[in-house]
Protein backbone atom coordinates (compact mmCIF):
# COMPACT_ATOMS: atom_id res chain seq x y z
CA UNK A 1 0.00 0.00 0.00
CA UNK A 2 1.29 3.40 -0.90
CA UNK A 3 1.51 6.21 1.62
CA UNK A 4 -1.09 8.97 1.27
CA UNK A 5 0.17 12.55 1.02
CA UNK A 6 -2.10 14.47 3.40
CA UNK A 7 -2.29 17.79 1.43
CA UNK A 8 -3.28 15.81 -1.67
CA UNK A 9 -6.00 14.04 0.33
CA UNK A 10 -7.45 17.45 1.28
CA UNK A 11 -7.92 18.18 -2.45
CA UNK A 12 -9.42 14.77 -3.33
CA UNK A 13 -13.15 14.42 -4.12
CA UNK A 14 -15.06 14.49 -0.83
CA UNK A 15 -11.60 14.68 0.83
CA UNK A 16 -11.70 10.90 1.01
CA UNK A 17 -9.67 7.97 -0.23
CA UNK A 18 -11.05 4.46 -0.01
CA UNK A 19 -8.77 1.46 -0.49
CA UNK A 20 -10.11 -2.00 -1.28
CA UNK A 21 -8.13 -4.65 0.59
CA UNK A 22 -7.40 -7.96 -1.17
CA UNK A 23 -3.77 -8.66 -0.35
CA UNK A 24 -1.33 -9.97 2.24
CA UNK A 25 0.62 -7.69 4.58
CA UNK A 26 4.32 -8.47 4.55
CA UNK A 27 4.69 -7.90 8.30
CA UNK A 28 1.72 -10.06 9.36
CA UNK A 29 1.63 -13.77 8.62
CA UNK A 30 -1.90 -14.74 7.56
CA UNK A 31 -3.32 -17.82 5.84
CA UNK A 32 -5.69 -15.79 3.69
CA UNK A 33 -5.31 -12.36 2.14
CA UNK A 34 -6.70 -9.47 4.12
CA UNK A 35 -10.09 -8.65 2.61
CA UNK A 36 -12.19 -5.57 3.19
CA UNK A 37 -11.74 -1.82 2.89
CA UNK A 38 -9.89 1.08 4.51
CA UNK A 39 -11.06 4.68 4.24
CA UNK A 40 -9.16 7.88 5.06
CA UNK A 41 -11.14 11.11 5.25
CA UNK A 42 -9.57 14.56 5.74
CA UNK A 43 -11.67 16.50 8.26
CA UNK A 44 -9.70 19.74 8.39
CA UNK A 45 -7.56 19.41 11.50
CA UNK A 46 -7.76 15.61 11.77
CA UNK A 47 -7.97 12.45 9.67
CA UNK A 48 -10.81 10.01 10.21
CA UNK A 49 -9.50 6.54 9.42
CA UNK A 50 -11.90 3.62 9.38
CA UNK A 51 -11.59 0.04 8.25
CA UNK A 52 -13.51 -3.18 7.98
CA UNK A 53 -11.35 -6.19 7.22
CA UNK A 54 -10.83 -9.85 8.00
CA UNK A 55 -8.18 -12.53 7.60
CA UNK A 56 -7.30 -15.93 9.06
CA UNK A 57 -4.20 -16.34 11.21
CA UNK A 58 -2.62 -19.36 12.87
CA UNK A 59 -2.27 -19.03 16.64
CA UNK A 60 -0.85 -21.27 19.36
CA UNK A 61 -3.13 -22.23 22.24
CA UNK A 62 -1.85 -20.95 25.59
CA UNK A 63 -3.05 -24.10 27.38
CA UNK A 64 -2.24 -27.07 25.17
CA UNK A 65 0.32 -25.46 22.80
CA UNK A 66 -1.50 -26.80 19.73
CA UNK A 67 -1.84 -24.56 16.69
CA UNK A 68 -5.29 -23.51 15.52
CA UNK A 69 -6.77 -21.11 12.97
CA UNK A 70 -8.48 -17.93 14.11
CA UNK A 71 -10.52 -15.46 12.03
CA UNK A 72 -9.43 -11.89 12.71
CA UNK A 73 -12.29 -9.44 12.26
CA UNK A 74 -11.61 -5.75 12.27
CA UNK A 75 -14.17 -2.95 12.31
CA UNK A 76 -12.69 0.23 13.73
CA UNK A 77 -12.42 4.00 13.40
CA UNK A 78 -9.61 6.22 14.64
CA UNK A 79 -9.07 9.97 14.64
CA UNK A 80 -5.54 11.11 13.88
CA UNK A 81 -4.91 14.73 14.70
CA UNK A 82 -2.95 16.94 12.32
CA UNK A 83 -0.45 18.96 14.33
CA UNK A 84 2.46 21.10 13.15
CA UNK A 85 4.67 19.85 15.99
CA UNK A 86 4.01 16.15 15.27
CA UNK A 87 7.18 14.19 14.72
CA UNK A 88 9.43 16.70 16.48
CA UNK A 89 11.28 14.77 19.16
CA UNK A 90 14.22 16.94 20.18
CA UNK A 91 13.11 16.96 23.83
CA UNK A 92 15.37 14.65 25.85
CA UNK A 93 13.11 14.07 28.84
CA UNK A 94 9.42 14.27 28.09
CA UNK A 95 6.47 13.17 30.17
CA UNK A 96 3.29 13.23 28.10
CA UNK A 97 0.03 14.63 29.38
CA UNK A 98 -3.29 12.90 28.79
CA UNK A 99 -4.00 15.26 25.88
CA UNK A 100 -0.74 14.25 24.21
CA UNK A 101 -1.55 10.54 24.26
CA UNK A 102 -3.23 10.67 20.87
CA UNK A 103 -1.98 9.85 17.40
CA UNK A 104 -0.73 12.91 15.52
CA UNK A 105 0.73 13.54 12.08
CA UNK A 106 2.11 16.69 10.48
CA UNK A 107 -0.48 18.28 8.14
CA UNK A 108 2.05 18.33 5.30
CA UNK A 109 3.22 14.74 5.89
CA UNK A 110 2.16 11.27 4.86
CA UNK A 111 -0.27 8.72 6.27
CA UNK A 112 0.82 5.08 5.92
CA UNK A 113 -2.32 2.93 5.59
CA UNK A 114 -0.32 -0.32 5.57
CA UNK A 115 1.33 0.43 8.92
CA UNK A 116 -1.98 1.57 10.40
CA UNK A 117 -3.76 -1.58 9.21
CA UNK A 118 -0.96 -3.77 10.58
CA UNK A 119 -1.24 -2.12 14.00
CA UNK A 120 -5.02 -2.52 14.06
CA UNK A 121 -4.87 -6.19 13.06
CA UNK A 122 -2.23 -6.87 15.72
CA UNK A 123 -4.54 -5.27 18.29
CA UNK A 124 -7.34 -7.57 17.08
CA UNK A 125 -5.33 -10.71 17.91
CA UNK A 126 -6.79 -12.03 21.16
CA UNK A 127 -4.44 -11.77 24.15
CA UNK A 128 -5.84 -15.01 25.58
CA UNK A 129 -5.36 -17.57 22.85
CA UNK A 130 -7.38 -20.74 23.42
CA UNK A 131 -8.16 -23.36 20.79
CA UNK A 132 -11.47 -24.02 22.61
CA UNK A 133 -13.09 -22.67 25.78
CA UNK A 134 -12.97 -26.14 27.34
CA UNK A 135 -9.37 -26.87 26.32
CA UNK A 136 -7.95 -29.16 29.04
CA UNK A 137 -4.36 -28.08 28.52
CA UNK A 138 -1.33 -30.32 28.29
CA UNK A 139 -2.14 -33.82 29.52
CA UNK A 140 0.48 -34.96 32.03
CA UNK A 141 0.60 -38.58 33.09
CA UNK A 142 1.29 -39.10 36.79
CA UNK A 143 4.70 -40.49 37.66
CA UNK A 144 4.68 -44.20 38.50
CA UNK A 145 4.95 -44.93 42.21
CA UNK A 146 7.74 -47.32 43.20
CA UNK A 147 8.70 -48.86 46.50
CA UNK A 148 12.26 -47.59 46.26
CA UNK A 149 12.80 -43.93 45.63
CA UNK A 150 14.61 -43.09 42.44
CA UNK A 151 18.03 -41.62 43.08
CA UNK A 152 20.40 -39.78 40.87
CA UNK A 153 23.65 -41.75 40.61
CA UNK A 154 25.59 -38.49 40.77
CA UNK A 155 24.50 -38.11 44.39
CA UNK A 156 25.46 -41.69 45.38
CA UNK A 157 28.84 -40.65 46.82
CA UNK A 158 27.20 -38.02 48.99
CA UNK A 159 24.60 -40.55 50.21
CA UNK A 160 27.40 -42.98 51.17
CA UNK A 161 29.19 -40.25 53.12
CA UNK A 162 25.95 -39.33 54.90
CA UNK A 163 25.46 -42.96 55.99
CA UNK A 164 29.01 -43.01 57.49
CA UNK A 165 28.38 -40.00 59.75
CA UNK A 166 27.27 -40.65 63.35
CA UNK A 167 23.79 -39.44 64.23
Amino acid sequence: MEKIYIPQLAKAPEKTEKIELRDFLEELETLTPIRGWLQVKHQGNYLEVSAKAEAIVTLTCNRCLQQYNHRLKLKTTELIWLDESAGISDIKEWEPTVEELVETLPPDGYFDPGAWLYEQLCLAIPPRQLCAEDCPGIQVEPAPTTATPLTDRRWASLANLKNQLPN
